[in-house]
């Protein structure tokens, strides 16, 4: 597929790309090849194989989220370097 020049330096503003004027011809022949390989994708027969969203069959490797009893607040201090009135002492990130 033929890309213009003004068709190459609409895309480079759009995406705020600076490109040499010597550089337009070049990037017209790529994106041309890309858009030749994207229409014999097309062309592929497709009917019967299932959409999929990932290259590698994706499981959730983490437990179920269940409703547990939380820990106490004398629990939770027990172990805390300083602690003031039931809540734990940090240094101050300015």
């Amino acid at each position: 597929m033929k890309i213009s020049k003004d068709e190459v330096l609409h895309v480079a503003r759009l995406a705020r790309l600076d490109i040499a004027e010597g550089e337009i011809d070049r990037f017209a022949e790529q994106i041309g090849t890309i858009l030749d390989y994207v229409d014999t994708l097309k062309q592929v027969d497709t009917t019967g194989v299932v959409a999929t969203s990932h290259a590698t069959a994706l499981t959730n490797a983490f437990r179920e989220d269940e409703e547990a009893p939380h820990l106490s607040q004398e629990s939770s201090l027990a172990n805390a370097p300083e602690k003031d009135d039931g809540a734990f002492v940090v240094p101050k990130v300015i």
